[in-house]
């Protein structure tokens, strides 16, 4: 189905994107005041609905607003939208702002109206086939605001930073605060060293990942040593594996980092085992959903 006839969802009802409109008033449009989930869906079915949809509140809490509905409202809209897409694995996008005001003003409304939009696109399998074959990263400052945890539509910065990974021809940048590794642009961090798999902990500095939280059970279960601690751009350097992990590009093995290669140049032993284990789940899933 292409985006000409698409279906979505928009503030109650079901319509054709070409038909959806939003006001030029609507305070996501004038000062990005509100928050997004990305959601990806296999064989028709949501992936990990709970976790996303409960990250989707906490984004919303963390910019007073109230839940919009309740989770079987949600999974009922999502339902119908992937009704339409069960022959492709789909990315599903949720989009919530505080909606229009009267007139263009910095104080948060007393009372609003939110906006609720929702659409699905397809996940391409070539691209994760590609992903597999490792990518490559650069390290940048971060020059993102502070509170990295709320799932915000307000992306500039992410846009920015990962520009400038692709100007060098890299597929993300891997970010630094005071010299400390947090999360790529679009993606949660991951390091391998002496078999041990390390993220950083979550705090304000980075998106509290659902893939991130998926990755370090399956690690578990596989009887790998998981640490959650900051990393320093030095351990950065010397790592024996970098991955990079998000819902719809799974997870994505660095081989290269500042035109270096990590490790042997090729994706690790440990992320190869992982990518299995991760496969499997997903085809679990399929078979028993």
């Amino acid at each position: 189905m292409n985006i000409q006839s698409q279906q979505v969802y928009l503030n109650g009802q079901f319509i054709d994107i070409s038909e959806a409109r939003v006001s030029v008033l609507d305070r996501g449009f004038l000062f990005a005041d509100g928050i997004y989930e990305v959601i990806p869906a296999y064989a028709g079915n949501a992936f990990r609905l709970p976790q996303h949809l409960e990250r989707l509140n906490n984004s919303l809490a963390a910019i007073r607003m109230k839940p919009v509905m309740d989770d079987q409202q949600w999974a009922n809209i999502i339902e119908q939208l992937l009704s339409n897409h069960t022959s492709a694995d789909q990315s599903i996008y949720i989009q919530v702002t505080r909606g229009a005001s009267k007139a263009r003003d910095h104080q948060l409304p007393e009372q609003y109206e939110p906006t609720v939009f929702v659409m699905c696109q397809a996940i391409v399998p070539e691209s994760l086939n590609i992903i597999a074959k490792g990518i490559n990263a650069i390290t940048l400052d971060d020059i993102r605001w502070d509170w990295c945890h709320i799932k915000s539509v307000a992306l500039l910065g992410n846009i920015l930073l990962k520009q400038q990974a692709s100007d060098q021809s890299c597929a993300e940048a891997i970010l630094l605060r005071e010299g400390f590794a947090t999360e790529g642009s679009a993606s949660n961090l991951f390091i391998v060293k002496d078999n041990q798999l390390i993220t950083p902990p979550k705090s304000h500095h980075l998106l509290p990942g659902i893939t991130r939280d998926l990755v370090l059970e399956l690690a578990q279960k596989e009887g790998i040593t998981c640490l959650e601690q900051e990393i320093s751009e030095l351990q950065l350097t010397q790592a024996d594996e970098i991955w990079l992990t998000s819902s719809t590009k799974e997870i994505m093995p660095v081989i290269e980092l500042n035109r270096q290669a990590v490790g042997d140049g090729k994706p690790g032993k440990l992320w190869v085992k992982m990518a299995n284990s991760y496969s499997n789940y997903k085809n679990q899933l399929r078979t028993v959903i």
